[in-house]
């Protein structure tokens, strides 16, 4: 009796430590995750933009620095780099 007791605390105590632990995790990897997708669609919104501004002659350099500016803040973000490309 004493050690099925002992092995059914254990078993409880590993579940709360694997639910403690996934929990503690899951919230870095949902914040990756979302950065990830958001610069891949600041990517895809500088290259559609480079696309288009290629035939006027105008173009925003593509960098780590520029996806994820455009990925962060979306279109505001990427009319600011169009404003300090133009500026600068």
């Amino acid at each position: 009796m004493g050690e099925s007791l002992q092995g059914g605390l254990a078993l409880l105590f590993l579940f709360f430590l694997f639910y403690v632990v996934f929990n503690f995790m899951a919230k870095p990897l949902r914040f990756l995750a979302k950065l990830v997708i958001n610069s891949l669609l600041g990517l895809l919104l500088l290259c559609t933009f480079n696309f288009i501004g290629g035939y006027f002659g105008f173009t925003v350099p593509l960098n780590w620095l520029t996806v994820l500016v455009a990925g962060f803040l979306g279109l505001p973000g990427l009319m600011l780099l169009v404003f300090f490309r133009w500026i600068l």
